[in-house]
């Protein structure tokens, strides 16, 4: 088939949907497949030496060949701005796409966030024939609401009929938790024939814990002291005051550290009220490559996953199966609907909490540290339960069996 891909981030931006759909354009393309990706330029997210190279508009990479489209700023700017931005995307990205797509397309999947990118799946839908898939990771105007972040009645009544459109006009709609297709059900958002549940994945085969070589630990002083770990976006979805907050009320365990890798619109912030209190047992580090933060996982303790309880959605971080899929035991404060919480408790790979309360959270980190003995099984519960149910080739070939259904 000729699939065709569609997301906002790719490599070498450094986010979970780049590297997903990374991983699900190379494995298409490992199967027979011809596979396209459109994305955008790359100006987020990325480590020191890639922010400062320069990229092809049009490039094959591992047999997948890439199309990088320049948009408008749609990350770290103001809500106003980004919207605007993102409801120019669909239109920037066809006008590149169609000059590209002489060949025809059989199947087209969208990435959302961001939503507006439906239109570039149902363009290329009317005009080949396409099957188009629409692959819904975070609800959207939902979460904006629940955050705060859109509060115009205006506005959301706007993007709620563009969710509901993008709904009807796709062939199918996945998500990647039951609750998810549950919410969208019982708030009428789509039909239930519609929706299918299709988990996330994570190359297990590729993240085996391996010995740690310590260089990390060594590079930033970190020394034989326990590791709590938190990578990917700082923004105001993870609501990581309650980090700071419980690493203030830890100060006096010597042992214990909490290291922030990434970046966002929370990271100026957070750091200077890790500052304000004085803290010396929580270091804050720019985004790494994708290989140096495998090797970071080896030398690491716990992985924490974070969500702000202001969501709503039942949304499962994909920092949850990264962990799992690299015997890293799991320590999640989640909004209490997220279904994270079973997914670590049936795996048995960590703890879970309902975020908002510092307390539980400051018992938890205590109570891994009190029990890391255990945490090589704990971790390990995780890989195995993650190579039952989130692998990549099961999770493709149930996205290739969605492609090219007749």
């Amino acid at each position: 088939m000729k699939i065709l891909l569609v997301s906002d981030a790719y490599p070498p931006e450094i986010r979970s949907a780049s590297h997903l759909m990374q991983e699900l354009a190379e494995e298409l393309a490992r199967r027979g497949h011809s596979v396209t990706v459109a994305t955008c330029r790359p100006q987020y997210n990325l480590t020191e030496s890639d922010s400062q190279a320069a990229f092809a508009d049009v490039a094959v990479e591992n047999g997948v060949r890439i199309i990088r489209i320049d948009t408008l700023p749609h990350h770290k700017v103001n809500f106003i701005v980004r919207g605007i931005s993102q409801v120019t995307l669909p239109f920037l990205f066809w006008s590149k796409l169609k000059t590209h797509l002489a060949n025809g397309v059989d199947a087209v999947l969208v990435y959302s966030p961001p939503l507006p990118l439906w239109k570039v799946g149902y363009k290329v839908k009317k005009r080949f024939g396409a099957r188009f898939i629409l692959n819904v990771q975070d609800i959207f105007p939902q979460n904006a609401v629940d955050l705060g972040a859109l509060r115009n009645p205006a506005l959301i009544r706007f993007f709620e009929h563009m969710e509901r459109t993008a709904y009807r006009l796709a062939d199918i709609v996945t998500v990647h938790s039951p609750g998810n297709r549950d919410f969208l059900i019982r708030m009428k958002r789509a039909a239930p024939e519609k929706l299918v549940n299709l988990h996330n994945w994570v190359d297990v085969s590729k993240n085996e814990r391996a010995a740690s070589s310590g260089a990390f630990r060594e590079k930033l002083g970190l020394g034989d002291r326990f590791v709590f770990f938190f990578g990917g976006v700082i923004g105001p979805s993870q609501g990581l005051d309650l980090v700071v907050e419980a690493a203030n009320r830890l100060k006096n365990q010597k042992d214990i550290v909490v290291l922030l890798v990434g970046d966002g619109a929370e990271k100026g912030r957070l750091e200077g009220l890790a500052r304000g209190y004085g803290l010396e047992n929580i270091l804050f580090h720019p985004f790494i490559s994708k290989d140096d933060y495998r090797n970071l996982l080896t030398e690491i303790d716990v992985g924490l996953v974070c969500l702000t309880s202001l969501n709503k959605t039942p949304v499962v971080p994909g920092k949850i199966l990264g962990y799992m899929g690299s015997s890293v035991p799991v320590l999640a404060f989640l909004n209490r609907e997220s279904d994270g919480h079973r997914i670590i408790r049936d795996a048995g790979c960590g703890y879970s909490v309902v975020s908002g309360r510092c307390e539980n959270l400051v018992d938890l980190m205590l109570r891994m540290y009190r029990e890391r003995d255990r945490l090589r099984t704990i971790g390990e519960n995780g890989r195995s339960y993650a190579a039952r149910h989130f692998t990549k080739e099961i999770c493709v070939d149930r996205l290739e069996e969605l492609l090219s259904h007749e």
